[in-house]
């Protein structure tokens, strides 16, 4: 347990130091319990997600970094990989391809680019991943297909919600 912790107080002196490098990712630890982390993730450009903010929430095992981080969205997301309900993402980081030269930092990166380019032959959200798989390949993902078109509007309506939502610490980072 004391590695772990010693781990995550050197990933969190390295996002401290380094915020400005990827303003696409904006990383905290919770003040009481180092094992326990929110990000905010843009949604990439060209995408449904586009112009979107995304709340994920980590769990951080006290075997890590030999064990991965439990991550799910906070935020709703219209995804093949991502459970509509829960927010569970299916990566193959977060399971079986799991290495200790992960950092939080990088899973927040392989997530945006999962939202970039989805795998929609393993769907968590069946009623996006049922359609046809090269709707979702698509490079830019593009208006063609009735899940692109769902995903794009969810991610615009979860904008104007944002909007209105009275504003957390996290959310005042940005």
């Amino acid at each position: 347990m004391q590695a772990s912790r010693a781990r995550l107080f050197k990933e969190y002196k390295e996002v401290q130091r380094e915020k400005s490098a990827d303003p696409d990712i904006q990383l905290v630890c919770d003040d009481s319990n180092i094992f326990k982390w929110t990000a905010l993730i843009k949604g990439p450009s060209e995408t449904p997600f586009d112009g979107g903010v995304f709340q994920l929430a980590f769990a951080v095992p006290e075997q890590y970094p030999l064990q991965p981080p439990q991550v799910r969205f906070l935020t709703k997301i219209f995804h093949p990989n991502v459970h509509f309900k829960t927010g569970e993402i299916c990566l193959d980081i977060l399971k079986n391809a799991w290495s200790p030269a992960w950092t939080l930092q990088s899973v927040c990166r392989a997530i945006i680019a999962l939202m970039a380019h989805p795998e929609p032959d393993s769907p968590l959200n069946c009623d996006s991943g049922k359609k046809p798989s090269a709707l979702w390949r698509c490079k830019r993902l593009s208006v063609h297909g009735q899940n692109v078109h769902k995903a794009r509007s969810f991610t615009k309506e979860r904008l104007k919600l944002q909007k209105t939502v009275i504003v957390c610490s996290v959310c005042l980072l940005l």
